[in-house]
């Protein structure tokens, strides 16, 4: 095989490493500071309902997974604990607990986005206004690049 041939195939896989690596690392750099637990705590104190984030879930692995309590307010989720770094992902509100990206296609179009999530360690989430926690029963983090789904919670 041509000595040229081979060093294009590797220097192209090196690239292709490269650019996935710089996917995933690139919203860990510039992730911005999580919000402290004194903010974490206040905010989770007009909890309606609590839930919680595990790393068990049929769609979990060790790139893909959540851990920690999820408080539940009128106008907030609070989640404290931590979640796998990633990039783009989003804050759903469901009627129904999936735990899969399977689950989760069959139920997105009825989901509501709540908002970005921008945090690893920690993140408060402001719901919209005219959305109802109280119509929904699951929390659902997942990564809309990727269409990987990361942890759920089911709140009541």
């Amino acid at each position: 095989m041509p000595r040229w041939l081979i060093l294009s195939g590797t220097h192209a896989a090196t690239l292709l490493v490269g650019f996935m690596l710089g996917i995933y690392l690139l919203p860990i750099l510039t992730a911005p500071d999580g919000p402290d637990d004194a903010e974490l705590a206040q905010s989770s104190q007009s909890a309606l309902f609590e839930a919680s984030f595990t790393r068990d879930l049929k769609g979990s692995d060790f790139l893909h997974w959540g851990e920690g309590t999820v408080s539940v307010t009128p106008t907030q989720v609070v989640h404290e604990g931590a979640l796998a770094p990633g990039p783009d992902y989003k804050l759903y509100l469901a009627k129904e607990f999936v735990e899969d990206e399977e689950g989760f296609f069959r139920i997105k179009a009825a989901a509501q986005q709540i908002g970005d999530i921008k945090t690893f360690d920690g993140f408060i989430v402001d719901v919209p206004a005219g959305v109802d926690v109280a119509d929904y029963s699951t929390v659902i983090v997942w990564c809309e690049s990727f269409s990987e789904f990361i942890t759920a919670a089911r709140y009541q």
